[in-house]
């Protein structure tokens, strides 16, 4: 069983809370409200700011070279292909890049991206990014199953974006190399005392981003 496998096995309650949350589910059959959608959208933007923090950290914290490019490569992914899809995303839904800047951060936001950072402040670039792993390798996950639901390319269906761009080959890519560098650094510096404190980690980030779901789902259940 790989490394990541082995995180979810343990975390397996969390990560099908995550995976499965009912915002997800909304997305796939075009139910969720698009007031939660838009809140969710705001707030993955200002995550986006921190997440690039964490990739400018991985930098720092790497222990070779190669691993120095492959964080940089991924920082310059969010800062200058993500952030801009994102932003044009957020158009199509009334955001504009104004309204993005002064949106105020949510706790569940400011919670998960601080708990990342402090776990990389914390520990080596492993810990790092098992801290990454249920956000960059959790979302291939979750729209490939949504991509599976009949609803899901409905042309009724305004979510059907938002599930084609993480569905899609280039960010199903980025998603696999993301698992490979893992699981590459998982075979370096993952002894068998370190386990328990890495499922922790990968345990706490995946409870975090289905917080982040639910924050979305609240707002919609209230304009209901």
């Amino acid at each position: 069983m790989s490394f990541f496998e082995r995180l979810k096995r343990e975390a397996s309650a969390e990560w099908r809370a995550y995976t499965e949350h009912p915002f997800t589910n909304g997305l796939a059959d075009g139910s969720l409200p698009e007031a939660a959608f838009r809140h969710y959208l705001a707030q993955d933007y200002l995550f986006l700011i921190e997440f690039a923090r964490a990739y400018a950290l991985s930098v720092y914290k790497s222990p070779k070279l190669a691993d120095m490019r492959e964080a940089a490569a991924g920082l310059s992914a969010i800062l200058d292909v993500e952030m801009s899809l994102h932003v044009k995303l957020c158009a199509g839904w009334g955001l504009s890049p104004s309204d993005l800047e002064q949106t105020p951060p949510a706790v569940e936001m400011l919670a998960y991206t601080r708990y990342v950072l402090d776990a990389g402040m914390r520990g080596d670039l492993l810990a790092l990014k098992v801290a990454l792993a249920p956000c960059v390798i959790g979302y291939a996950e979750i729209a490939t199953r949504l991509a599976s639901r009949p609803d899901a390319d409905a042309g009724t269906n305004a979510y059907r974006i938002w599930i084609d761009e993480y569905a899609g080959a280039p960010y199903q890519e980025v998603a696999a190399k993301a698992r490979a560098h893992l699981e590459h650094l998982a075979d370096l510096y993952a002894t068998p005392a370190r386990e328990a404190e890495l499922i922790a980690i990968f345990k706490e980030a995946t409870r975090l981003e289905a917080d982040f779901w639910e924050m979305g789902w609240r707002v919609g259940q209230r304009v209901q």
